[in-house]
């Protein structure tokens, strides 16, 4: 089992932040290369900043499934809105924080 480290309340990655049925994804930080439900968790736990997954390196598995604890490419993460190995519905409401985690691309005018 990979371990999530942060205020986690359940095996599915669950945290004291986010709770619903539907919060089961853990991040692999990039500035530390450790599993966290949130960036709350992050930011209780370690004295470093965050740092965000630069685009040329989201096919690293950087991503979690609490459900079945399959690790997903950050890419494929951003694909889709429930798990591909065992269908379980993520929360949509975490592309809120996506620019907390992954680089934001800029926009070209």
């Amino acid at each position: 089992m990979i371990p999530v480290y942060g205020q986690t309340v359940d095996g599915a990655t669950r945290c004291v932040h986010y709770h619903s049925a539907e919060d089961i994804v853990a991040i692999k930080f990039a500035c530390c290369g450790r599993y966290y439900p949130c960036f709350e968790c992050h930011a209780a736990d370690v004295t470093h900043p965050a740092a965000q997954w630069p685009k040329s390196h989201w096919s690293e598995k950087a991503i979690l499934c609490g459900a079945c604890q399959s690790e997903l490419t950050i890419t494929t993460y951003k694909e889709v809105s429930a798990c591909p190995h065992c269908a379980a519905a993520f929360n949509d409401g975490c592309r809120l924080h996506a620019h907390l985690y992954f680089e934001v691309p800029a926009v070209s005018s």
